[in-house]
């Protein structure tokens, strides 16, 4: 269904509203109003002298819908781009119509319920006018719906309803459709909580295109933390939010034809994890259970695929399969049903032909009669005479008589005939049914077969992918392997080199102390032999001073008196007493 075709049935709706004495006319003042409207919420700008001009012949009284069209398509439609908020412009539709067609009070919805079943059914809705929806779509809608709640379908229940509706082939309207889901008839048992929850789910993966949602943990790409969000799967997205309440939106994750998605072992105490390879920034999400992780993966690779093929989303793309069938259902029962018309015509020919032979076989009986009854009186007057003819007309009347057994014996086989060919349509429509069964179990035959196909892939991809990084992880640790053994051969060579020269310089470190020692003894030796030599020096000295005149200036005094000591006498002591002070010297 196209963007004009989607517009159309809520406008479709609003105009029908208000068209009050359902004339299919609308005055010109409320068609202003609503393309003010129109204009308004579909994001486009409003040409009010347009209006004007295009019913400029038509100045008083209602407008005909066939005179608003063009002006529709051409000032509004063509307009149209797809940058507006389809759930705002199905709200404006929905309040001009909605009034004046429903009362909910005595149903078990509430009217944003009966806004998002009047949405579903403009999108499940015939696209012929006035809008209907089929008994087939009616049935996909409620198991979808019971599916939502957590509920049993009730076929028995519903066979029966679809036999009471067989006598409508026009489908149910917007109203009676909202009346039907708002009465509860297949819902029983359910809470009216329950039965908003079933049409908020439908609603959302109908009309907003929610494929999938649920919480999940996703792992952050700055501080590396795990967090749980609410995620919601569209065709071109998956968002994530703080809370399943959709009021603080945290990203988006962008999906195209080359996104990817894969499953990761598990790692860092997390479970169920797989990975979203974007064009630009990669995703690490982890699943609740095996289950879900299996069923977001395969709901993500099916919007890939899609976006990939340019298929439409999953919603639409059911909606055209199941029309298609419907069409080629409908195609093949008009066939068939040509096919009774003109076996009905030729047994309605071939009734007419026995007739007209009936016919035929009365008037030759009666004229047979009269004949007789002529030969019965001339029989009497020309009995000798015509005795021969009258043996020939026993022949020839013995020849009628077989040829009237011959047509009645022909008779009976035509409605032998007509009677086999009874049984024959009688086992036409059987087989016609038993094919019907037979392509409806190869239809979810085939579906299965995809499904396990598809899982098949996956699970292909997914050893793949395994092997490759086994193989990698061995042709790394054998390079690691490699690398090792040579850096501890290098080590060990470099260790017998050091331990040699080790060995070297403890060798000479033993050679250079044992030479300390010897010098030390040395020094000491000649130290001590020094200080005895100075001490007997420095006596002798003593004794042998000589007398010499005193120094004219001032005489030094000493513990022993004045110049008790020479200069130089006394600069050795001093220096004798600071080497005593400071201790033997030190080693060289």
């Amino acid at each position: 269904m196209g963007l004009r075709d989607e517009l159309l049935k809520p406008i479709w709706h609003a105009f029908t509203a208000l068209d009050v004495d359902k004339s299919g006319k609308v005055s010109k003042s409320q068609l202003k109003v609503l393309s003010h409207n129109l204009c308004t919420v579909l994001r486009i700008p409003h040409d009010p002298v347009a209006l004007e001009d295009h019913f400029k012949d038509n100045d008083e009284g209602p407008v005909s819908t066939q005179g608003y069209m063009p002006y529709l398509n051409r000032f509004i439609l063509d307009k149209v781009r797809d940058n507006f908020d389809r759930l705002e412009f199905n709200k404006m539709c929905w309040t001009l119509c909605a009034r004046k067609n429903i009362n909910i009070n005595h149903l078990l919805i509430t009217d944003d319920d009966a806004f998002k079943i009047w949405c579903v059914f403009n999108f499940l809705s015939e696209e012929t006018y006035p809008l209907v929806i089929v008994i087939e779509e009616i049935e996909y809608f409620l198991r979808r719906l019971t599916e939502a709640m957590g509920g049993s379908w009730a076929e028995e229940m519903f066979q029966s309803y679809k036999t009471k509706q067989s006598s409508r082939q026009q489908g149910l309207s917007t109203w009676e459709f909202i009346e039907l889901v708002g009465m509860g008839h297949f819902s029983k048992g359910m809470h009216r909580q329950t039965l908003s929850m079933g049409l908020k789910e439908v609603f959302q993966e109908f009309i907003l295109g929610v494929l999938k949602q649920g919480y999940m943990m996703k792992k952050g790409h700055k501080r590396k933390n795990w967090t749980e969000r609410w995620f919601l799967l569209r065709l071109h997205s998956l968002s994530y939010y703080v809370s399943e309440d959709l009021t603080e939106k945290k990203g988006d994750i962008l999906l195209d034809g080359s996104s990817c998605v894969e499953s990761l072992p598990d790692k860092d105490g997390k479970k169920c994890l797989f990975i979203i390879r974007c064009a630009d920034k990669s995703f690490e999400i982890s699943a609740s259970d095996k289950k879900k992780k299996q069923e977001w993966m395969q709901a993500i690779q099916t919007c890939i695929h899609a976006l990939k093929s340019g298929q439409p989303s999953p919603p639409h793309a059911a909606r055209q399969q199941r029309g298609e069938l419907r069409r080629r259902l409908r195609a093949e029962q008009d066939q068939l049903q040509e096919g009774m018309r003109r076996l009905q015509v030729a047994n309605e020919s071939k009734q007419q032909e026995l007739e007209d032979m009936r016919k035929k076989m009365r008037d030759a009986a009666a004229s047979a009669a009269l004949e007789e009854r002529r030969r019965m009186q001339t029989q009497q007057e020309l009995q000798d005479r015509y005795h021969t003819d009258l043996e020939r007309e026993k022949m020839v009347r013995q020849q009628m008589e077989q040829q009237v057994a011959q047509k009645s014996s022909e008779l009976e086989q035509y409605l032998q005939r007509v009677k086999e060919l009874e049984d024959m349509y009688h086992r036409l429509e059987e087989a016609l049914e038993d094919e019907r069964q037979a392509r409806q179990d190869e239809e979810n035959m085939r579906k299965l077969q995809a499904r396990l196909l598809e899982e098949e892939a996956c699970k292909r991809v997914e050893l793949e992918h395994l092997h490759v990084q086994q193989q990698r992880a061995m042709s790394q640790t054998e390079a690691e392997k490699q690398e090792l053994e040579k850096e501890r051969m290098e080590k060990e060579s470099a260790l017998r080199a050091a331990m040699m020269q080790l060995e070297h310089l403890e060798s000479e470190r033993r050679g250079a102390l044992q030479q300390y020692e010897e010098v030390t003894k040395k020094l000491e030796k000649a130290t001590n032999k020094t200080k005895s030599w100075k001490d007997k020096v420095a006596h002798h000295e003593g004794l042998i001073r000589l007398i010499e005149p005193g120094a004219k200036g001032p005489q030094r005094i000493t513990n022993w008196g004045p110049a008790a000591f020479t200069e130089t006498e006394l600069n050795l002591r001093e220096q004798d007493w600071k080497q005593r002070k400071n201790g033997p010297p030190k080693p060289q």
